[in-house]
């Protein structure tokens, strides 16, 4: 018997890192799994290598080597046509939708006054837009499914604390802290929740970004920002993220909702 038996869960992003995770760990606990994931670059700042279709298909492998069922297609979450026709599919396919984890994401770097016009509009429209119509999507079915249910945004210790380097990025996840909020309150009277959890650094390939290794060196001064107060395991692992996103889809939580939870070694308040 599996925590989720039952459910259905739509998670984005789910090509690796945490959205991979995350998918593994629900599908272990015995929910069906409808997921999506852009499975090409999408950005010629980034300077991580991004996901690609292989990581995808390995993605629906693993899923399906641990006895879970998946629904999985590749679509960019600013398109909500595409997104609507994920959630759509498999809610046919699975009858119902229960949690929605809306994970994906990207990162990139620059002083805001340095920064091109489209790195700060294609981050926005992805980190923030993205995450609008992902649960622009997936609510309808939520609601007429009638079981309640759970949402959780990602969102970053960078929605809690802005970071030098990460204008773009800040604003995005501090907007989705209100896009949270609101959500809650439309979504209470349905007995859904809503919530955002506010991860520090975690070991995928955007959380290791070589790239912000070189930023440190031209600005040492921007260093204490990303200091964490518990250095004992200052990155997390992916199941530290994918811990809580549990926490929150289950009855466990069914007293939270509208809440962000801090998941930053304690950076935040540094």
């Amino acid at each position: 018997m599996g925590e989720f038996d039952g459910k259905v869960v739509f998670i984005t992003g789910i090509a690796r890192g945490q959205g991979r995770n995350h998918a593994l760990r629900f599908a272990r606990e015995g929910a069906a799994i409808i997921g999506i994931d852009v499975a090409k670059p999408v950005s010629e700042y980034i300077t991580y290598e991004q996901a690609t279709e292989e990581d995808f298909r390995e993605t629906v492998r693993l899923v399906e080597e641990a006895g879970g069922k998946i629904v999985a297609r590749i679509a960019d979450v600013r398109d909500s046509a595409a997104l609507r026709a994920a959630v759509d599919e498999g809610v046919a396919q699975f009858g119902r939708l229960d949690v929605v984890v809306a994970n994906a994401g990207i990162c990139s770097w620059s002083r805001f006054w340095e920064m091109p016009d489209e790195q700060f509009e294609e981050l926005v429209d992805i980190n923030l837009t993205g995450v609008f119509k992902t649960l622009k999507a997936a609510a309808p079915a939520m609601i007429e499914a009638g079981n309640g249910g759970s949402i959780i945004v990602v969102s970053s210790v960078a929605g809690l604390k802005a970071m030098p380097g990460q204008a773009h990025y800040g604003a995005a996840k501090f907007g989705l802290v209100g896009i949270t909020q609101a959500a809650a309150k439309e979504l209470g009277e349905f007995n859904i929740r809503v919530n955002s959890i506010h991860p520090y650094g975690v070991k995928t390939p955007m959380g290791t970004d070589q790239g912000s290794l070189k930023m440190f060196e031209r600005f040492p001064a921007w260093l204490p920002n990303f200091a964490p107060i518990l250095t004992e395991k200052p990155i997390a692992d992916p199941d530290d993220t994918s811990d809580a996103v549990l926490f929150l889809a289950s009855d466990r939580a069914k007293t939270i909702t509208g809440s962000q939870m801090a998941l930053d070694q304690g950076n935040s308040k540094v």
